[in-house]
Parts: structure tokens; C-alpha cells; sequence
């Protein structure tokens, strides 16, 4: 008994200092964006007083230096499509690959975990060519390409979900009149929900704090939040740091509340995942 109460003492200890690290920094970036850049500079670890604090000038200031909200509406249309065709087509092929088991589907499997190994700068500027090529340095095009690279992780997490499903429920459809597809849509996809949702959370911060992609792809035609962050970099090396953390500020607050309120999801998939393997 003791040495199990201080084995969760411990546990206790490592977990409040993990969650100090990772909170001080995002603590940091929300009291600075209230403060005018100045102080920020000399005394960023310092809150706020009344000769420091600006209210929400620096929101106001980086909303229009960067034009934030077509910036917010280009990083929402491009996060939530890739998203959705990366949760669409993935879940697809893993469960095709791993119920269907073929030399061919085997090869596949492993192409796409071998994909998630190879460095991105690799291929980068061969691709930023490509697209060119293509037509694909446009937002659509850039979907297409998200779906590329963030295929390898995705179809390897659906695939092993989809093993612990039990292919009676769907021999049990196919004898109930379904087809191939009424079958995946009806049957198999609503219990990978929870994995789902957690390849959706993945790839959602992924592709909303992407900064090289978008940039390297689509330019400053159709500014992202990183890339019209960026810009509030000024001449010599220059920064409006009050603006910046607000602007930081404002693309975090949607991934916070997105993870929020999925994450019972998460849970519940975790769960699901340990009893049926």
C-alpha cells in the first residue's frame, strides 16, 4: 500500500510539473498581449499594471495590420475541408486495407506508415513544384495536398481500430441486403467516431498552425493565420510584439475550445480501443 501511494504521489508530482511547463508559456503569450510592446520586451515575464496595460489596443492593432479575419477565414475553409477529407478518405482505405487482405493491400499498408517517416523538407520543394505544375498552388489545391501528407498517421490509426471491430456486424448487414458502402457508412464508420474525432483533432492543429505549407504553396495570395502573423515583422529585423501575442492569442482560442469539446470523445475511444483488443 505504501509503495503504491507513492508511486501516485510521484505520478501526481511528474503530472502538475508537465502541466506547469506547458501552461507558463501559453500563460505568458496571454498576459503580454495585454500589455504595450515596450514592457513586453524588458519585462515579459511581469503581468500587467497601470502604466503597462493597453486593454485590447494590440487585438485591434493586429486585427487590422494583418487583416486577421480574412486571414481566420482562409485558415477555417482550409482546416476544416482537409479535415474532413482526411477523416473521409483515410477511414475508407484503412478499412479496406485491413479487411480485405491482399498482397497489393499490405503493400499499401506499409507505403503509407513508411510515408510518415520521411522528413517533410524532403520533398518540399519538389512538391511546391509539382503543384505548380498541377494547378494545385491554390486552397483547393492545397486540401488535396494536406490529404497527401496527412494520410500516413491517419490510415494507420484507423486501421488499428478497425481490426478490433468485429466482422460479424458486418457479415450481419451484408445478410440484411447492404452493400459494400451502405455498409462502411452505416455499420462500421459510426463505431470509428471516437477515432474519428481524435484524427481530427490531430490533424486540425496541424493544418491550422502550418506555417511552411501554406506558405510555400499558396504564398501571400491566401494568408493564413501563421503567414499574416508574419507580417507583423517589420523592417530591420523590427516586431510589434503586443500585436503579435494577440493575434498568437486569437489562433489559439480555437483549437482550445475545439480539443475541449471533443475530448470526452477521446476518452471514450481510448476505453474502447483497450477492452476490445
Amino acid at each position: 500500500m505504501k509503495r503504491i501511494k507513492i508511486s501516485n504521489i510521484l505520478s501526481f508530482i511528474v503530472l502538475l510539473f508537465s502541466s506547469v511547463v506547458f501552461l507558463v508559456p501559453i500563460v505568458t503569450v496571454v498576459v503580454n498581449s495585454f500589455k504595450d510592446k515596450f514592457s513586453i520586451s524588458q519585462e515579459p515575464f511581469v503581468l500587467p499594471n497601470s502604466n503597462t496595460f493597453v486593454g485590447i489596443e494590440n487585438y485591434i492593432s493586429g486585427i487590422n495590420d494583418t487583416d486577421f479575419l480574412s486571414a481566420f477565414f482562409w485558415s477555417l475553409f482550409i482546416t476544416v475541408c482537409s479535415v474532413a477529407v482526411i477523416i473521409i478518405f483515410t477511414a475508407m482505405t484503412a478499412w479496406y486495407i485491413t479487411r480485405f487482405k491482399t498482397r497489393f493491400n499490405k503493400t499499401l499498408y506499409y507505403l503509407f506508415v513508411f510515408s510518415m517517416i520521411v522528413p517533410f523538407q524532403m520533398v518540399m520543394f519538389t512538391m511546391s513544384k509539382m503543384a505548380n505544375v498541377l494547378g494545385l498552388d491554390n486552397p483547393i489545391g492545397l486540401i488535396f495536398i494536406y490529404l497527401g501528407f496527412g494520410a500516413g498517421l491517419s490510415v494507420f490509426i484507423f486501421s488499428g481500430f478497425v481490426k478490433s471491430i468485429p466482422k460479424s456486424l458486418e457479415e450481419a448487414s451484408i445478410i440484411d441486403g447492404c452493400n459494400v458502402f451502405e455498409t462502411f457508412w452505416r455499420v462500421v464508420f459510426p463505431i470509428l467516431k471516437p477515432t474519428a474525432i481524435t484524427v481530427a483533432i490531430l490533424n486540425t492543429m496541424w493544418v491550422w498552425n502550418d506555417y511552411l505549407l501554406p506558405y510555400l504553396v499558396i504564398g501571400s495570395d491566401y494568408k493564413t493565420i501563421p503567414i499574416a502573423v508574419q507580417y507583423l515583422k517589420g523592417g530591420y529585423g523590427s516586431v510589434d510584439m503586443g500585436a503579435m501575442m494577440a493575434m498568437l492569442v486569437l489562433a489559439i482560442v480555437p483549437v482550445v475550445i475545439f480539443y475541449l469539446s471533443c475530448q470526452k470523445y477521446i476518452i471514450k475511444g481510448v476505453a474502447a480501443g483497450a477492452v476490445k483488443g
